[in-house]
């Protein structure tokens, strides 16, 4: 669907100023290692610097690394770091902190991390500015994983001999990052100030950002209209009101800056479920569903019919001959007899309860939509709604679900985002955006070790359209659609970032106009 461009920056920055923002949902903490959400990545992204950034192109350019060079076929990358660089709380940034966040906090605790950073074995540190990563084998994808969201260099000096996942830090961060967390009053707003000695001189020219925490859709749309809210990432507000918005002159709509996540919105079944762990009961499922009469009704026609867990805006990726599973409930029905399965006198075959993703109204309304498509082949889809500690638990801890849905991050390199809902030992406990159906497949297994070592570019492709069938042979995961999320803003904010990673990029070139 066409959108407005963003008002691009224009003059000479104004310094000064405080940018009020909405996220939602409210994050559950303020570091994206411990558990990645975009609305955790989506804040702490300007607290937390990464060893990169990356361009309009994707290309890496210096961040915390002045400059990086890989070497021994692949098996090393030696990164320079800046000097002079301080944690908020006046320590010195050195290798050490890298060293400490790349083995104990990307490759340990981050759901992607623990696949993007696989064939890290080591970080050495021969003095205080240089970081070697050695690895097991070429990997590739971790030059697309290093920016301030997805990859946070977090301290060393606060961490270290402590429990991390409970570490308080984790909700008053500190970092070398643009801006210093000040407070965060629950259910009300995060305050972030300026941080005056930032590395990076003249940056950034806002004093403060509150993001605020509205939990009601429509007063956030309002909020917007009367200028009390300058930016709302990540379809803040009910996509009905998306047209009205857009013909507000002084709002500025975009779906541009999602490109680095590449959203796809689907189910997870429990294969523990022994209705659900029937492969012909997930095909029934797959046939039952109308994909687009969901992104019409439910999100306005924001979004594409996914037929993989690629995205197909991923073209170097993507696999289009991929088993299908198109809308057919006459197939659906023939499926669930096959399994014995039958209707009983009241229609129903057999029912299942659906865990929907808590962040907003609208994955309660895919859920109904879902639903009403159920019941039509006999399948009763008993929704169920909770906050979103109480749904991570609830999926990622106690498998207590029988079909959640999600929306999960593919990234720009899918090793990022795919092979950990996908490979058999990233199915651990308390791991947020994991693999939480129980899925185990030796073939998926040995695809992804593949993948995470080919560097050849050609070979690498092959392997995901072999991934992405094995995927849509098996159902594990029902990838629904391809999203597209919307950006509103006032067109007094100017200089918000043009990447594809724009929408957890930090805020430091961001300034507001008179």
């Amino acid at each position: 669907m066409a959108s407005a461009a963003p008002v691009p920056a224009a003059g000479q920055p104004v310094r000064g100023g405080t940018l009020v923002a909405v996220i939602q949902p409210e994050p559950t903490a303020l570091a994206s290692a411990v558990n990645n959400n975009y609305a955790n990545a989506s804040v702490s992204a300007n607290v937390y610097d990464g060893l990169l950034r990356y361009d309009e192109e994707m290309l890496p350019q210096p961040a915390l690394a002045e400059s990086w060079e890989v070497s021994d076929g692949g098996r090393s990358i030696v990164f320079r770091l800046r000097k002079g660089v301080k944690w908020h709380d006046g320590a010195d940034f050195t290798a050490a902190d890298v060293r400490f966040s790349a083995l104990e906090l990307w490759k340990t605790l981050h759901a992607r991390g623990r696949v993007t950073f696989a064939a890290l074995l080591d970080v050495e540190t021969p003095e205080p500015h240089t970081a070697i990563f050695r690895l097991s084998a070429p990997a590739p994808v971790i030059l697309s994983a290093l920016n301030a969201a997805e990859s946070q260099v977090m301290p060393k000096h606060l961490y270290e001999n402590t429990d991390i996942l409970k570490n308080p830090r984790n909700n008053a961060p500190v970092g070398t990052g643009p801006f210093r967390f000040k407070e965060w009053k629950k259910g009300q707003h995060i305050v972030l100030e300026r941080n005056p000695g930032y590395w990076d001189e003249g940056r950034p020219n806002l004093d403060r950002i509150v993001f605020r925490i509205i939990p009601d859709a429509s007063s956030r749309a309002v909020a917007l209209e009367t200028g009390e809210i300058h930016y709302a990432p990540f379809t803040a507000v009910p996509l009905a009101d998306v047209a009205r918005l857009r013909g507000d002159p002084a709002l500025a709509v975009s779906t541009g800056g999602y490109a680095f996540q590449s959203h796809v919105f689907l189910l997870d079944f429990n294969l523990a479920n022994p209705h659900l762990a029937d492969l012909r009961v997930r095909r029934a499922i797959a046939h039952a569903i109308d994909r687009q009469g969901l992104i019409d009704t439910v999100w306005y026609g924001f979004g594409k019919p996914a037929v993989s867990p690629v995205p197909s805006q991923l073209t170097r990726f993507h696999n289009p001959d991929v088993p299908r599973h198109d809308h057919d409930p006459a197939r659906a029905e023939a499926l669930l007899d096959e399994a014995g399965l039958p209707r009983g006198a009241n229609g129903i075959r057999f029912t299942v309860t659906h865990d929907y993703l808590p962040f907003g109204e609208t994955y309660r309304d895919a859920g109904e939509y879902i639903r009403n498509n159920l019941k039509k082949v006999g399948i009763d889809f008993v929704l169920r709604g909770q906050d979103y500690p109480s749904w991570t638990r609830r999926v990622y801890t106690d498998y207590a679900y029988d079909i959640d849905s999600n929306t999960v991050a593919v990234m720009m390199d899918p090793e990022m985002g795919l092979p950990r809902l996908l490979l058999s030992t990233n199915h651990v406990r308390g791991v947020p955006t994991s693999n939480n159906t129980g899925y185990a497949n030796p073939e998926a297994d040995r695809v992804i070790k593949a993948l995470q070592v080919e560097p050849d570019a050609g070979k690498r492709k092959a392997l995901f359209g072999e991934l992405q069938a094995i995927a849509m042979t098996d159902l594990p995961i029902l990838p629904l659609s391809e999203m597209r999320h919307v950006t509103i803003h006032s067109r007094k904010l100017r200089g918000l970032a043009q990447t594809p990673d724009a929408a957890l990029a930090s805020l430091a070139d961001a300034w507001l106009s008179a």
